[in-house]
């Protein structure tokens, strides 16, 4: 095949496709502002308020015309049958060329264990049928912190490596301190074991790849020498609730219209992601050393979004990042409700906010200056919002204004009204329509009818989440201004119980519905008519608590796939990769679990008691020196594991232990060796239930 290198495309041929996108923004905000101005200038007298209005605003419009302008852009790419210049037109669907050693690596910290190595075991399957297996190694690289966790994760690369033969090709580590979180994890893995692959890729512990994907990605790389990143986009699988297969749904329909638009401007200077994507080693390890940040957290310290800062890294020393927006194969799961996408975005919103220190960094180039911007406004913005629509509202109970616009006044207001409403929803309709205008993409989507009410019941319910969302991000942002930062918590990532508790629906929403019920009663007294403009935002936060209920609900998920709503061609028509997912989940939850009070512990448990589990756990110990005091320290602990049981030792301390290969030994031959009336009724029970439960490693 001819051989292509895209990261020297003729810069004025890129350079007129820039001019284009970005004159096209500035054009759009330009005209609204202009509109808003007028509008301002008309309705009384002009003093701060009025000019903080206009600039929030133009702010805000040029993110509106950024997404419309993306999207339009897309729109006119897959018309004409996809971009020439794209990174998956330099390899052919026969090509067959030698491939180079690539980690397939999948950081976890306190995951669903089932989830983790259920979805490697159909990732390393998928591989394998391809009949490149060979050049391809799987890590699980573990940063999980609860001692039960731990154990069950070395179970279960045992197992998986025991059924797929995967001894020599699937890894586990565990790292002692889990300095700089996930960064951190990738970082002392290329540290270990780095120089002995060229490429690496990159999965969360809810991703899934095919093994043509996974082919396809490296055979990229390998026919692209100064490519660094190639990053795909993940399609949303796998939604039991309501909320979750709503945002698959627009997920796939939208989606392709904004990457297609994307791809269109960036070409080689696209983003990184921080997942399903793969990476040229060596630049890697050599140009994306994070910095720390001046200050402390949560500005400043150590970087939390790291994926923007090494996709500019990467540009910053000459390597290509681009965007594989058209492979199909790559997948993820999203949050299965609205509470847990908030909690995800509480850690975005403050690893992007430590961005505008690097909006000015040295040698960075304007692409990659645009993506740290555009992500800071993803958050900025809503404070923003809130700010614009607070002004206005007071700026309509202010004497001497005739009228505030465009709250007010609907003759004078109603054509930047409907200019700003085309910019916020003809991306979706075009995207729609393009969906339904191909008879078997549609078909997949369970039909042209149920794929256009879909996408209705989408769109009238993404008008209600956006003043919740609003809400969510400034106070996000606020809190990360005034100091607060966050923890790294573990993501759930699968709905449990059936839904959302409607105690934590209240105590999350409570405080956006007194807001909305105090704001939009105050303009039903003072002002009606910029109530009916305002019911919308009010609307949405006074009707918060049910409305993550009813989107957390795995019940009405469950009612609105029996009516073929939300449906998408992963679903429909599942490739193989999720089908043995999903049918190994199935046989994972068929399994007995340990009763109480021994389900706490039983990892723990089962690295003392087992035979086979003990030797395993002490072998994957890497040994360490230990000082006189320590020893007696351990001594002491594990005399207390035996006697007391593990409810009496803390965490931590069960964690020494477990790392502890002398107390490891020490414990599995004293255990054994004791009279039962010796030790705590912990273990005799857990003795008991141990040989019910796992006869698969006794």
């Amino acid at each position: 095949m001819k051989d292509v290198n895209f990261a020297k495309m003729d810069a004025r041929r890129l350079g007129r496709r820039r001019t284009l996108y970005f004159t096209s923004i500035f054009a759009l905000t330009s005209v609204a502002t202009w509109f808003m101005v007028d509008l301002l200038w008309r309705s009384g007298p002009v003093g701060f308020v009025e000019v903080l209005l206009a600039l929030v605003f133009a702010v805000l419009f040029a993110q509106i015309a950024t997404g419309f302008c993306t999207a339009m852009v897309g729109l006119y790419v897959v018309n004409r049958g996809g971009d020439t210049c794209r990174i998956s037109q330099t390899i052919s669907d026969d090509e067959a060329a030698p491939l180079a050693a690539t980690a397939v690596i999948m950081p976890v910290y306190n995951e669903e264990v089932g989830r983790v190595f259920e979805g490697l075991r159909a990732i390393y399957r998928s591989v394998q049928a391809t009949n490149r297996g060979e050049h391809f190694d799987f890590f699980i690289l573990s940063d999980s912190t609860d001692p039960n966790q731990w154990i069950e994760e070395e179970v279960a690369w045992t197992e998986l490596c025991r059924e797929v033969g995967g001894f020599g090709r699937i890894f586990y580590r565990k790292r002692r301190v889990a300095i700089n979180k996930k960064a951190g994890n990738v970082a002392d893995f290329l540290r270990r074991w780095g120089r002995r692959y060229q490429y690496m890729i990159v999965l969360d512990a809810d991703s899934v790849m095919t093994g043509d994907a996974i082919v396809r990605l490296t055979a990229m790389m390998q026919r692209n020498p100064r490519v660094g990143i190639i990053q795909t986009a993940p399609r949303l699988v796998a939604g039991e609730t309501l909320y979750a297969r709503m945002q698959s749904f627009a997920n796939r329909v939208y989606s392709p219209l904004f990457l297609a638009g994307l791809n269109y401007w960036q070409q080689h200077e696209a983003n990184y992601w921080g997942h399903n994507a793969i990476i040229r080693v060596q630049p890697f390890i050599e140009h994306c050393a994070l910095p720390d940040l001046p200050g402390t957290e949560p500005f400043g310290g150590r970087i939390l979004s790291h994926d923007f800062v090494e996709a500019a890294l990467m540009r910053k020393a000459g390597w290509a990042v681009w965007l594989a927006h058209d492979l199909d194969g790559s997948f993820e799961e999203g949050p299965p409700t609205l509470i847990d996408s908030a909690k995800r975005d509480r850690r975005w919103c403050q690893g992007n906010l430590q961005h505008t220190w690097l909006l000015t960094a040295r040698g960075f180039l304007p692409a990659n200056r645009f993506h740290l911007l555009m992500g800071v406004l993803a958050y900025v913005s809503s404070p923003l919002w809130l700010l614009f629509l607070g002004l206005s509202t007071l700026r309509v109970l202010r004497p001497g204004n005739s009228a505030m616009l465009p709250l007010h006044g609907v003759p004078a207001s109603l054509p930047l009204f409907i200019f700003t409403m085309v910019l916020l929803f003809l991306p979706k309709i075009a995207a729609t329509i393009t969906t339904m205008s191909d008879t078997a993409l549609a078909n997949a989507f369970g039909g042209r009818g149920r794929l256009l009410a879909s996408a209705l019941l989408e769109t009238v319910t993404s008008v209600f989440l956006a003043p919740i969302n609003m809400m969510f991000h400034t106070k996000f942002v606020l809190f990360t201004i005034f100091g607060q930062g966050v923890s790294w918590a573990k993501q759930r990532r699968r709905s449990e119980s059936g839904g959302v508790d409607w105690r934590e629906a209240i105590v999350t929403h409570g405080g956006q519905t007194l807001f909305g019920v105090v704001w939009g009663g105050s303009m039903l007294v003072l002002a009606p008519d910029v109530f009916v403009w305002l019911s919308p935002v009010i609307a949405g936060l006074v009707l918060s608590v049910p409305i993550t209920l009813v989107l957390g609900s795995v019940n009405r998920g469950q009612q609105a796939a029996r009516q073929g709503l939300f449906d998408t061609p992963e679903e429909t028509q599942p490739p193989p990769v999720l089908v043995e997912l999903q049918s190994g989940l199935a046989r994972r939850a068929g399994r007995l679990a340990p009763l109480e009070p021994v389900r706490q512990d039983y990892g723990l448990m089962r690295a003392v008691l087992d035979p086979y589990v003990n030797a395993m756990h002490v072998s994957l110990l890497r040994p360490r020196r230990t000082v006189e005091e320590s020893r007696e320290w351990f001594a002491q602990l594990r005399q207390r594991l035996l006697v007391d049981g593990p409810a009496r030792l803390s965490a931590r301390e069960k964690m020494a232990l477990l790392m502890d290969a002398e107390s490891m030994v020490w414990l599995h031959a004293e255990l054994w060796r004791r009279p039962g009336h010796s030790v705590a009724e912990w273990w005799r029970l857990g003795m008991r239930q141990h040989n019910v439960l796992v006869p698969e490693l006794s």
